[in-house]
């Protein structure tokens, strides 16, 4: 048997053990009495349902000083933000794809000739429905500045409103809550999976000793890391199956996206998850030690820092740049992307990059560490 073969046979071998372990131990871990604390903390400080300066776009085809009046006493009160002005719908509906914006307000053409002839005036506004907490704030705000704007354009009681606003949500019509639930539970999941039980696994062999028997047998490091991880890689990727297809099944989540994509997107996520729960075992070697720094290094951030349940626009600036070094938030925010908004690689390559970085470093630093604790 040739060398090449004689790698990938102790590999399986491996794979295969530790195949056997999971199916003898799928015992679920307890959390440690550290969690509430830190949960305190984080929905302390981090969780905030109030919104304002939500980004919209405005296009405006009248170009009129009226129209630019109309749409300054729509933003005047602070709670939508004007953060682009695109010439055309098309160019509006990247802005809305790539996250830049979460709406897009459309002043029409003739708006300010209507307004100084005392005609009603209908102006359309298209909101981003893929976060359906961020999509219902955004309406109720917009309603709300029309009505005010009415009032103050019509000061006399008995004559209609100049303006006549319609509200059109895309790619959540219905906003379902579900629609952006199923991505970031994807995530939530994947990070159970790829963290918590790879290092309790590994961290179990270093507490039992049949690490150093591993050790004094002829298999090398990358051997034992590859055939080690290669289970909860298929785990990971078993559920993320499991989750899209019970989300599309029950609560009617489309995906609309590349197939490909979306699981090239939890492919990285997963190796980058897997090197860090192989590196918090090596560092811990303890179960117990394993699970409060799996739980605090990956679930809590997972579901607190990842855009999943509440929007990181509105953390603090410190959290905001946190979460940057979170690689959930770019895997829900792929999600998202694919599956609701049907956007291509060039909306999410910046995910892509970032999970690929992270995963890279992850796996790299785990892997030399491992490689000296075996020495």
């Amino acid at each position: 048997m040739n060398p090449v073969s004689r790698f990938f046979t102790r590999i399986g071998a491996m794979a295969a053990k530790e195949t056997l372990h999971i199916r003898r131990d799928p015992r679920t871990l307890y959390l440690a009495l550290v969690m509430p604390v830190v949960l305190l903390l984080v929905f302390g400080y981090g969780v905030s349902f109030d919104t304002d300066h939500l980004p919209i776009a405005v296009v405006d085809l009248d170009q009129s000083s009226e129209s630019r009046e109309l749409v300054r006493g729509f933003t005047a009160s602070g709670e939508l933000e004007v953060a682009a002005r695109p010439a055309n719908a098309e160019e509006a509906e990247r802005l809305v794809q790539r996250g830049e914006v979460l709406g897009v307000l459309t002043v029409p053409a003739g708006a300010g000739r209507d307004l100084l002839r005392g005609t009603a005036v209908e102006l359309q506004l298209a909101v981003d429905g893929a976060d359906g907490v961020i999509a219902n704030q955004l309406l109720s705000k917009s309603e709300a500045l029309a009505r005010a704007l009415n009032v103050k354009l019509s000061p006399l009681d008995g004559v209609a409103p100049p303006l006549e606003v319609r509200v059109w949500t895309r790619f959540n019509p219905s906003l379902k809550s579900a629609f952006f639930f199923v991505p970031g539970l994807t995530a939530y999941l994947l990070a159970i999976a790829a963290v918590l039980l790879t290092a309790l696994a590994i961290a179990g062999e270093w507490e039992r000793g049949s690490m150093e028997q591993l050790f004094a047998s002829p298999v090398s490091g990358i051997e034992i890391i590859l055939g080690k991880l290669l289970p909860y890689l298929a785990l990971g990727c078993l559920q993320m199956l499991l989750v899209l297809a019970f989300g599309t099944w029950a609560f009617d989540v489309p995906i609309l996206g590349s197939l490909p994509l979306l699981f090239l997107a939890g492919m990285l996520f997963l190796v980058g998850m897997l090197g860090q729960g192989l590196l918090i075992s090596v560092v811990t070697r303890n179960q117990l030690v394993a699970t409060q720094a799996g739980a605090f290094s990956s679930l809590l951030p997972s579901l607190l820092l990842s855009g999943f349940v509440f929007p990181i626009e509105n953390m603090p600036r410190v959290l905001q740049w946190l979460s940057h070094v979170i690689p959930a938030r770019y895997l829900v925010n792929a999600l998202r992307g694919l599956m609701l908004k049907g956007v291509g690689l060039e909306a999410i390559w910046g995910d892509l990059v970032a999970l690929t970085i992270f995963a890279v470093a992850v796996l790299g630093i785990s892997t030399a560490r491992f490689r000296r604790k075996l020495a």
